[in-house]
């Protein structure tokens, strides 16, 4: 991937592109990044399950696969060689993102797909006007009328992963339960700072979500431990546990709750769509 380098005069670009008045919308779409720039982490995971379990509560739920190993994509069982429209082209502004969207087969939930494509759209992004905002004009243009919007971004702090910060509400941080947890999370925040003084003010971290946890180690509990120190009153209650069937499922195009509703897995991300409705309508 590549790595978005903030110039001198980024800051001064967020402020200029400020916006100065908030448009009245009738119907509110919340938008949740789902970011960490280390891989292995369970992002992926998180969002498409996430998005599962909160278009099963009734809720209109929107998936973007906003990474260009296009891992959402291929976790819920579509072709990408049949796609005709991604999420580059939305980038590229060639389509909207309504045209992009298609329906998975469990209802309420639609998936704005990505492919490895988008990788080299974003080397043509870096030279655009407006680079930052892309993926949120995207969204405001939008007449589908979601109640929630996830984004799956990539493992990197790149431009894409930008565009997903400033397009968001909210931030979920999947850490995953291991001795490098907090490694490279400090620049991570400092982005959401400098997102939050220009471009979103209104931006805030919705929770941090332990992941992979083992609950029969005690290296596990002390991770555990040290991210409630780092994210006091902001870690989930619920953690999701080392488990089989969540690394089986995308490879049989399912999200958890399709392949093993009864698993631990599906269990704990159920749990977390309900914690994470309670955080977003409080």
């Amino acid at each position: 991937m590549y790595n978005c380098i903030y110039s001198d005069d980024d800051l001064a670009y967020f402020e200029y592109n400020r916006p100065k008045e908030k448009r009245e919308y009738q119907h509110v779409t919340t938008v949740i990044s789902v970011t960490n720039q280390k891989g292995g982490v369970g992002k992926t995971t998180t969002a498409v399950n996430l998005a599962y379990y909160i278009a099963k509560t009734g809720k209109k739920t929107l998936l973007i696969d906003f990474d260009p190993q296009g891992n959402a994509t291929s976790g819920l069982d579509f072709d990408k060689q049949d796609l005709v429209l991604t999420m580059a082209d939305v980038v590229m502004e060639s389509a909207t993102l309504d045209q992009v969207v298609l329906p998975t087969p469990y209802k309420n939930f639609f998936l704005a797909p990505s492919t490895p494509h988008l990788a080299d759209v974003e080397v043509q992004l870096a030279q655009v006007e407006k680079r930052f905002s892309r993926l949120s004009r995207a969204i405001e243009s939008s007449s589908a009328e979601y109640d929630i919007i996830i984004v799956d971004n990539p493992p990197s702090l790149s431009l894409l992963t930008v565009n997903g910060i400033v397009a968001a509400k909210y931030i979920l941080l999947p850490v995953q339960a291991e001795f490098y947890a907090m490694e490279g999370l400090g620049q991570l925040l400092e982005t959401m700072k400098l997102v939050r003084k220009g471009m979103n003010p209104t931006l805030e971290l919705l929770g941090v979500l332990p992941t992979m946890m083992d609950t029969r180690t005690t290296l596990s509990g002390q991770v555990y431990e040290e991210i409630k120190k780092h994210f006091p009153g902001k870690v989930f209650n619920t953690v999701i546990p080392r488990n089989i069937r969540l690394a089986e499922a995308p490879s049989h195009g399912l999200p958890i709750g399709a392949y093993d509703k009864f698993s631990k897995g599906a269990r704990s991300y159920k749990a977390l769509a309900k914690e994470v409705l309670n955080r977003v309508n409080s």
